[in-house]
């Protein structure tokens, strides 16, 4: 434990030659290059709109931390520095400014802060030449709704001026109590708080003896944001061999590698486990701690099956013991979880992709769990999707059955049947074609009822919109829909989280009933759905690529 005296800083108003204007925050915040963060004021104007607009900040509590990417030091500094100036009571840090995500929602609801700042650009690369963000969680600890991003781009649009103070950086590698001003800053271990959540859920006696069983696992942190947590958690809480964490060390380019935790950006764990004999168990997480990906020996599990699987043995886990108040998933997620929901007499919520219109439902008692089909679970453990919660999960209910990974989703199918499913990332695309491609297909939906496609016919064809249960509010414009008359579906979005030119997302279902081949290659299974839409969407030829960049 550090501490340092009391800092007098001197405060200071810099003034704007002109405002920025292209300060407006996607569905995960604020995420540009690194170089554009670099800009002179460009940071500080973004967090002095952040600060003008976050309800009780004179006199409040923040939680800051981020992914350990490049920039996120800096970005920690400057933001003290302008919460100073701002009255800010307390700042908590995680050290080294090492804090994934569902740690930092743990902790604001625990703090009982107004809210946090989280430095994360999630699964994008990071380094000089990559990316980098700036998320705002409110004092639910989830991610802050649309009114409130939307109130900030507005400030940033006229903002004439910021608020900082001139003094030495705080010291952040190790726990401590300093002071900058009136306002205290407590650095704190990161990894204790969630961890010691993470005991409160699941049975670690149990999960303990599974690994000591001759139960080799091999967790991947992707030189992200979770090596810290992980190697607390399996190697020295649960006794997993040295080494069973990989790539533990967060480093600000992760490696120079892509922390996405999917069958492409992961690929050596994937060959280790899909490929080779010598694991039982393998997940990954990415940047920000929020993603993971789950492997068996020779399988993988879909993200939309794996939010199915744990709905179905929700009462394996000490804290789920009582059952589930229901389930939710985003829109694009396939219907797996739907099935399971009605055999337990449960409501399932189908929501917009986001996982801000999740906390709605958690916040009203609705839902127990929820999840995307972008490698997101979670629960109402925390207000944001949980990495480690979903590895955890697993190995709980792998502790309780002491059956392989293939074992558990070969009875889930053969019980609720199976959802072949797939989603076709097309990245990079030059944001006029992606536009031109989306635009096109959208204008073509009214005349596409009861045209074949896939030897099947279409039942209906729309843009997504939601009205939330909870609040009334309406949410439009949240994804094209084709869907077919045996349940099939076809979705088509455009990604708001990438920097560079556009992704376009397509999203496939077909559902296989138990007494179908249940034993396909999704890809295969899902052929002709994916020439269809390939040859109606006029695919290749607008985005000027022969395959999909990324194939889940």
């Amino acid at each position: 434990m550090t501490t340092s005296a009391a800092v007098d800083p001197t405060q200071y108003l810099v003034r704007l030659d002109t405002p920025f204007t292209d300060q407006k925050p996607g569905t995960s915040g604020l995420r540009k290059s690194s170089r554009q963060f670099e800009q002179p004021h460009y940071l500080e104007s973004f967090i002095e709109a952040v600060f003008r607009t976050l309800p009780g900040v004179k006199g409040g509590t923040l939680v800051l931390g981020g992914d350990g990417r490049y920039g996120n030091r800096r970005a920690i500094d400057v933001i003290l520095r302008m919460g100073a100036a701002h009255g800010l009571s307390r700042v908590i840090v995680a050290t080294s400014g090492i804090l994934s995500t569902p740690a930092a929602s743990n902790l604001i609801r625990q703090r009982q802060a107004i809210g946090g700042i989280i430095l994360s650009a999630s699964h994008n690369p990071g380094g000089p030449d990559c990316d980098f963000g700036v998320k705002v969680n409110g004092a639910n600890g989830g991610p802050t709704p649309a009114s409130f991003t939307d109130a900030v781009f507005s400030c940033t649009q006229t903002l004439e001026h910021y608020s900082i103070v001139e003094a030495p950086a705080i010291p952040i590698d190790a726990p401590g109590s300093h002071s900058l001003g009136t306002m205290q800053v407590d650095v704190i271990d990161g990894v204790d708080d969630f961890v010691g959540l993470m005991q409160k859920l699941f049975d670690f006696d149990q999960i303990r003896d599974l690994i000591r069983d001759d139960f080799p696992l091999a967790f991947d942190a992707m030189h992200a944001v979770t090596g810290p947590y992980a190697s607390r958690v399996f190697e020295d809480l649960l006794g997993a061999p040295a080494g069973s964490v990989r790539n533990g060390v967060p480093l600000e380019d992760f490696g120079k590698g892509h922390p996405d935790p999917n069958l492409t950006y992961a690929h050596e764990l994937a060959d280790l486990l899909l490929k080779g004999d010598a694991y039982r168990f393998g997940a990954a997480c990415d940047g920000d701690g929020d993603r993971n990906m789950i492997l068996g020996r020779h399988c993988f599990v879909n993200p939309s099956d794996s939010l199915a699987v744990l709905t179905a043995n929700a009462t394996l886990a000490p804290a789920y013991a009582g059952g589930l108040a229901g389930v939710a998933r985003s829109m694009p997620t396939s219907s797996a979880v739907d099935v399971v929901a009605k055999e337990l007499g449960i409501n399932c919520f189908e929501t917009p992709t986001g996982w801000k219109f999740f906390g709605n439902l958690l916040d009203a008692g609705e839902i127990t769990l929820c999840g995307e089909e972008s490698f997101g679970t979670g629960s109402n453990h925390v207000r944001e999707k949980d990495g480690l919660w979903a590895v955890l999960f697993w190995l709980q209910i792998l502790a309780k059955r002491r059956c392989s990974v293939a074992e558990i989703m070969a009875e889930h199918w053969s019980r609720f049947g199976r959802h072949y499913y797939s989603r076709h990332d097309y990245e990079a695309v030059a944001s006029e074609a992606a536009h031109g491609l989306y635009d096109r297909l959208e204008a073509m939906l009214p005349n596409l009822v009861g045209q074949a496609f896939a030897e099947r016919s279409i039942s209906a064809a729309d843009n997504f919109s939601y009205t939330d249960p909870v609040d009334g509010s309406i949410t439009t414009g949240q994804g094209l829909r084709i869907l077919l008359e045996d349940g099939s579906r076809v979705i088509v979005r455009l990604s708001g989280t990438g920097t560079k030119g556009a992704t376009i997302r397509i999203y496939l279902e077909s559902y296989m009933p138990n007494t179908g081949d249940l034993n396909q290659d999704p890809q295969i299974a899902l052929g002709d759905m994916i020439s269809a839409i390939n040859d109606l969407a006029e695919v290749q030829q607008r985005t000027r690529m022969d395959h999909p960049t990324v194939i889940t």
